[in-house]
């Protein structure tokens, strides 16, 4: 499972079972172009590949980060504005593939988180932020809006005075606030940072997949339905957990007054 990519860079911690992507272009802040995209997905992808031979699962958590000290991502090639640049193509674009992902996805955000990148960092399922780091939606300085959905995730995160004044004013947010605001899931001061993240990482991915991944959907589930299909949508997959080693481990564990070891099946 050796692959390369020209603007992303793939790594699998094998004995916590969590990947990390690094999208690679420090010199444009990690500015999203088309072949990023591409590698963003390809990446995801491979790091899934460590499920096919594995007894159980063997991915647990996916971490996605910006190389070098200033951005994220901020944000989209302006000169590379187009209906791929809001998810707007036939193929499922990157947000949908992070969005989608069966494992955690979690953005490790330092600096710059603009545009499109903090789109990419709302499709994922946590975003840890350093202390430093400023978020904000600058499109309609272009005359236009966020086109992947930035309104509507910041919508439901935060309520529509704040989705709209993001947008309609393309002013950068700090960190502080955007945590305030339920944007950003944990803050960081900028020496602790990447200690903290390891260790929401390690922690998430040594809970039990399988219910990890139940629960990533059942959440996801909540947004688009009504109460009654959400009870019975995680009626249905509890009925299904119940019936896995998974949670057999985890009972024996507690009986025994021990630390449980989850395998994914």
């Amino acid at each position: 499972m050796d692959h390369s990519f020209d603007t992303v860079l793939v790594e699998y911690d094998d004995e916590r079972g969590v990947g990390t992507i690094t999208m690679n272009r420090p010199d444009a802040l990690n500015a999203l172009n088309g072949q990023l995209r591409d590698d963003i997905i390809a990446g995801l992808e491979s790091l899934e590949e460590r499920n096919e031979d594995a007894d159980g699962v063997a991915l647990r958590a996916v971490v996605l980060e910006g190389a070098g000290e200033k951005a994220f991502c901020a944000g989209a090639d302006i000169g590379g504005f187009s209906d791929e640049s809001a998810g707007g193509t036939s193929a499922r674009s990157h947000y949908d593939v992070i969005r989608d992902f069966p494992t955690p996805v979690i953005a490790k955000i330092d600096g710059y988180c603009l545009g499109g990148g903090l789109e990419t960092a709302l499709a994922c399922d946590f975003r840890l932020a350093s202390e430093g780091s400023t978020f904000g939606f600058p499109e309609v300085n272009l005359g236009i809006l966020p086109g992947a959905g930035g309104v509507q995730y910041v919508e439901k995160l935060a309520g529509p005075a704040v989705a709209k004044e993001l947008a309609m004013t393309g002013k950068h947010i700090s960190a502080e606030r955007a945590g305030e605001e339920g944007i950003v899931t944990h803050v960081h001061a900028a020496d602790e940072f990447d200690e903290a993240v390891d260790e929401f990482v390690t922690d998430l991915a040594g809970q039990a997949p399988l219910a990890i991944q139940g629960i990533k959907k059942s959440a996801d589930m909540a947004v688009h339905s009504g109460l009654e299909e959400g009870l019975a949508y995680d009626s249905s997959l509890f009925q299904e957990l119940l019936k896995t080693e998974d949670h057999a481990e985890g009972a024996a564990a507690f009986a025994e007054d021990r630390d449980p070891e989850f395998e994914g099946k």
